[in-house]
C-alpha cells in the first residue's frame, strides 16, 4: 500500500489501513482540508467546486466520498462525471467556480487513484497552497456545516462538448483542412475517459476513427502510461487498418503519444515539438518545457527565431514560466501540450487538433513529418526508493563529483556532457528517483544513463555504510 501526500495532490493505492493507502478516511480527510482552504481563501460560506473523474475502477467510490465531504462543508458541487483533466480545468473558470478536484492517478495503474487539486483559474494549486492543505489535514483544522447550511450537488455532462467547441474555434485549428485530408486514425484510450472524448473530437474534425480500447470501463488492457513498450497493440492496429496515424492518451487525457503510418512511434517527446512548430509559425513569443524534455524543442524554436526556456519538472512550474515569458505554447516531454490561449493546462485534445492541422496543411505522411525534426534519444530510467535512503545526500555527492561540468540544481540535478545531458530528480508522484539521459543516439543515451546509475548505486552503498 502506498499513500503520497505532496503539494501537487494526494495520490495512493486503493485499500489498506488509513495513512498507508488511499483509504476512504484519507479521501475524506484531504478533501475536507482542501475544502477548508478554499472556504478560507474565497470568504464564501458556500463556494462552488467542479468535480470530474477518469474511468478507473475506484472512481465512483472516491467520487461518492468527495461529494459527500464537500456537501458536509457547505459547497455547491458541479459534478461533470466522466471528464478529462483538461475539461475540468476549463470548466472551473467557465462556471465561475472557486476550485476543482479531478479524481485521477493519470498514468498510474488501476490500483491507484488521486485527488488533483485546482484553484479558481482551473490550474494546479501552488506549492504554498499545497503545503497549507497538508497542514490543515495534519491538524484536523476543519469544521463542517450545520444541517441548514449543507451544500448541494448538480450534474453537468455538457463540458466535453464545450471543451471541443472551444478547440474548434481556435484559428490555429483548421477543421476544413483536416476533413479534406480524409485522415484515418486508430485511437487507444486505455478504456478510460479518452474513449469518449477523443472520438468525439475526431468526429467533429471529419476524421475516420478506428476505436481500440475505447470503452470507459476502467479495465486498462495494458499499462496506461503511453510508453513504447505499452503501445504494441496500437502500432500493429495502425498497420493493419492502413491508417494515417495512431493516437494514444493516458487515462485522464493530458498526455498524447502518436504512431506513424508504418507502426513506428512518433515519440512522445516530439508531440510538443510538432505542436510548437505549428504554433510558433503564427504566434509571437518563445516556448517552454521542463529540464527533462528533449533539446529538439530548442532546435525548432531556433528555426522560428525564438528560444526555449527550461523550467523545473511539473505542470505548475511550466505554467509559471510560460506566464513569465509570455509563451504561446509549452509543455512537457511526456506528451503534454499547453496552449496558453486555450487554457494553462496539458491538453491532449488540443494537441490532437494542432497536430492534425499541421499534418494536413504541410502535406506528406506522419513519418515524413517526424523525419523533418532532428533526432535525439532519451533513456528513461528509475530507481526505487528504499526506506532510509538519503536522497538529497546522494544527489549532493553526484553534484560534487561532476562539479566541473555545466549543471543545474533548479530541479534535482541536471548535468551537461557536451551534446548530451542527464537529469536525476525525485518523483513527485511515485517513490522513485527518475534518471533521464539524452544523446544523438539511443546507444549513447543508454550508455550515459547506465554510467550514472552505476555511480548512484556506488554512492548509495557508501551512504548506507556510513550510517
Amino acid at each position: 500500500m502506498t499513500l503520497i501526500r505532496s503539494i501537487s495532490g494526494i495520490r495512493g493505492t486503493i485499500g489498506g489501513a488509513p495513512g498507508e493507502g488511499l483509504s476512504p478516511l484519507d479521501v475524506v480527510r484531504y478533501t475536507a482540508a482542501f475544502g477548508t482552504l478554499i472556504k478560507q481563501r474565497s470568504g464564501k460560506a458556500a463556494p462552488k467546486l467542479i468535480l470530474g473523474r477518469d474511468a478507473r475502477l475506484s472512481g465512483p467510490m472516491v467520487a461518492d466520498l468527495v461529494r459527500g465531504t464537500l456537501v458536509g462543508l457547505g459547497f455547491e458541487v458541479i459534478d461533470l462525471g466522466l471528464a478529462t483533466t483538461p475539461t475540468v480545468e476549463m470548466a472551473v473558470p467557465g462556471e465561475g467556480a472557486d476550485a476543482g478536484i479531478i479524481l485521477t492517478a493519470s498514468h498510474n495503474p488501476k490500483q491507484w487513484n488521486a485527488l488533483k487539486l485546482l484553484n479558481g483559474k482551473g490550474e494546479f494549486i501552488s506549492a504554498a497552497e499545497g503545503g497549507e492543505v497538508l497542514r490543515i489535514a495534519e491538524t484536523d483544522a476543519y469544521r463542517f456545516a450545520e444541517v441548514d447550511h449543507l451544500g448541494s450537488v448538480r450534474t453537468d455532462d455538457s463540458w466535453t462538448k464545450k471543451h471541443i467547441d472551444a478547440i474548434l474555434k481556435l484559428d490555429l485549428v483548421d477543421a476544413k483542412a483536416i476533413a479534406a485530408a480524409r485522415f484515418k486514425v486508430v485511437v487507444d484510450a486505455v478504456n478510460s475517459v479518452g474513449g469518449v472524448a477523443v472520438p468525439q473530437l475526431l468526429d467533429a474534425l471529419g476524421v475516420e476513427t478506428v476505436k481500440l480500447y475505447c470503452e470507459p470501463t476502467g479495465q486498462f488492457p495494458h499499462n496506461p502510461e503511453p510508453l513504447p513498450e505499452h503501445l504494441t497493440d496500437l502500432c500493429a492496429e495502425v498497420v493493419k487498418q492502413k491508417a494515417h496515424l495512431g493516437i494514444s492518451v493516458d487515462p485522464d487525457v493530458d498526455r498524447l503519444a502518436l504512431v506513424c503510418e508504418d507502426g513506428s512511434l512518433f515519440g512522445e517527446e516530439y508531440t510538443l515539438v510538432a505542436c510548437a512548430d505549428h504554433v510558433l509559425a503564427s504566434r509571437p513569443g518563445d516556448t517552454v518545457s521542463n529540464l527533462s524534455s528533449t533539446r529538439a524543442l530548442n532546435d525548432i524554436a531556433e528555426r522560428h527565431g525564438r528560444k526555449r526556456h527550461a523550467s523545473a519538472v511539473g505542470e505548475v512550474n511550466v505554467v509559471e514560466l510560460m506566464r513569465k515569458v509570455n509563451a504561446p505554447i509549452g509543455g512537457e516531454g511526456n506528451g503534454g501540450v499547453i496552449l496558453s490561449e486555450l487554457h494553462y493546462g496539458r491538453d491532449a485534445l488540443a494537441g490532437i487538433a494542432l497536430f492534425l492541422t499541421l499534418l494536413a496543411k504541410r502535406g506528406g505522411t506522419c513519418l515524413e513529418l517526424r523525419r523533418s525534426y532532428p533526432d535525439y534519444f532519451i533513456s528513461k530510467n528509475k530507481i526505487e526508493l528504499k526506506p532510509g535512503m538519503d536522497v538529497q545526500g546522494i544527489v549532493d555527492a553526484m553534484q560534487a563529483r561532476h562539479s566541473a561540468q555545466p549543471h543545474s540544481t533548479v530541479d534535482g540535478l541536471r548535468i551537461e556532457f557536451g551534446n548530451t545531458w542527464v537529469h536525476l530528480r525525485r518523483s513527485n508522484t511515485e517513490p522513485i528517483i527518475r534518471v533521464y539521459a539524452e544523446a544523438p543516439t539511443m546507444e549513447q543515451a543508454d550508455g550515459l544513463a547506465h554510467r550514472i546509475l552505476s555511480e548512484l548505486a556506488e554512492l548509495s552503498t557508501a551512504s548506507a555504510k556510513s550510517r
